[in-house]
């Protein structure tokens, strides 16, 4: 048991990624880039004294390629403190009549793309990793889909909150309720999340969120899909120090303080003066912008100590990791590429046996020779037809095995 373990910790040890997932296709943008966005993205006053899931307006928007109608939305959610915020994304209708209730709702969770407005997912729904595809395979169900670009992007104060699990969670349920006061989306209360990567994490979060916020508004998770969820952050650490994806430490540092405050995430505690002074920078571009601007330091020029080692930081790195979730009733499907080159495929093995030990229903699936994003077209015709049973109230785990590719590993609990 004990060299068991140790490899699962070594395998851990030599994962390359954290929380990434399809880049953007928006260029680098300058500083201020914010105020050249469309004036859709202008925040209205009073927003402070709206509930979370309030909708506080829409536009339609082109999308000649989609199987159904496009919009775009501002509503409201909530921030770390409980304060409602606004925040953006997308709502997509399908073309067939809706049904008696309403449309069935997919909620999707954005993976990486930056912290900046101008990277919000709504700006270009279908360059992110929701790909227009993958919509009409859901929209041709008779669902619609929900999409928020999570509070930072597309809408001020400040950049995103980067990997702050339970803010994005609210985020992609709230959107949800939102959905549901644009009249011409005649969207019911039953959902389902899917989401990949941070997107995952997001995903988790929803899922963990279920039962109490999810509830909120009427609202009736039916359940959950997560893709590569990043979890296990305590043996990610080491791992990114060497790795090209060293920059999501400092994405990550930002992003807990600009959620928690100098008191709960001070950054001079973890970044170093050089840190501090790129910090500017994240408000500047994109993904690739990022990518390009910040690889060049290493991560002794950003990082001056391991954050868990701060009582401080580890508690805010601990809170984020869905690996000290509790099972609910809520049915959960994780699934990832047995390739996976940024997130390990023993982190989500690591994952799915605590959550089997906390009595979850939880299905695992994992797709040989699939990279971290390519698994997802590949998976995505399994996903649908799981999401369909929980939609129809089948049980679960679900008897269905997938058929996206031969020798998929499916692992179930209770076994």
């Amino acid at each position: 048991m004990r060299r068991q373990q140790r490899g699962l910790r070594d395998g851990l040890l030599a994962a390359i990624g954290l929380a990434t997932v399809t880049l953007l296709a928006f260029p680098p943008t300058a500083a201020g880039a914010s105020s050249a966005l469309p004036s859709f993205y202008s925040v209205p006053a009073g927003v402070s004294s709206k509930a979370p899931g309030s909708l506080l307006k829409s536009e339609k928007i082109a999308a000649p390629g989609l199987d159904g109608t496009a919009y775009r939305v501002m509503y409201v959610s909530t921030d770390e403190q409980g304060k409602s915020v606004p925040v953006t994304g997308v709502v997509l209708v399908p073309k067939a009549v809706a049904p008696s209730g309403g449309y069935p709702v997919v909620t999707w969770a954005h993976g990486t793309n930056g912290m900046a407005d101008q990277c919000a997912p709504s700006l270009a729904p279908f360059s992110t990793d929701l790909s227009e595809p993958i919509a009409n395979q859901l929209l041709a169900q008779g669902w619609a889909i929900t999409a928020s670009d999570y509070q930072g992007e597309g809408t001020p104060p400040g950049e995103l909150p980067y990997l702050v699990g339970d803010l994005s969670g609210r985020n992609t349920i709230d959107i949800v309720s939102a959905a549901r006061h644009l009249a011409v989306a005649h969207t019911s209360s039953t959902y389902i999340v899917w989401g990949h990567s941070e997107g995952g994490q997001t995903a988790m979060f929803a899922w963990h969120l279920g039962p109490s916020y999810g509830s909120k508004n009427g609202l009736h998770m039916v359940g959950t899909v997560a893709g590569a969820p990043p979890s296990q952050f305590a043996y990610i650490y080491d791992a990114l120090q060497t790795s090209p994806y060293r920059f999501y430490l400092f994405m990550a540092a930002a992003g807990y303080n600009i959620a928690y405050g100098n008191r709960a995430a001070p950054l001079t505690a973890v970044l170093t003066r050089t840190a501090m002074g790129l910090l500017p920078d994240l408000k500047k571009g994109c993904f690739n912008y990022l990518e390009s601007t910040l690889d060049k330091y290493s991560m002794a020029q950003l990082v001056k100590t391991n954050p868990f080692n701060l009582s401080s930081w580890k508690v805010l790195l601990t809170k984020n990791d869905p690996a000290s979730f509790s099972a609910n009733d809520i049915p959960l499907l994780i699934y990832q590429g047995g390739a996976d080159e940024q997130i390990p495929v023993v982190s989500t093995q690591l994952l799915a046996q605590h959550l089997c030990s906390q009595g979850q229903d939880l299905e695992r699936w994992i797709y040989p020779g699939q990279s971290h994003a390519g698994v997802v077209p590949v998976a995505a015709p399994d996903l649908v037809h799981w999401m369909a049973d929980r939609f129809a109230g089948d049980p679960d785990p679900d008897p269905y095995q997938p058929t996206g590719e031969a020798g998929v590993q499916v692992t179930t609990c209770p076994s």
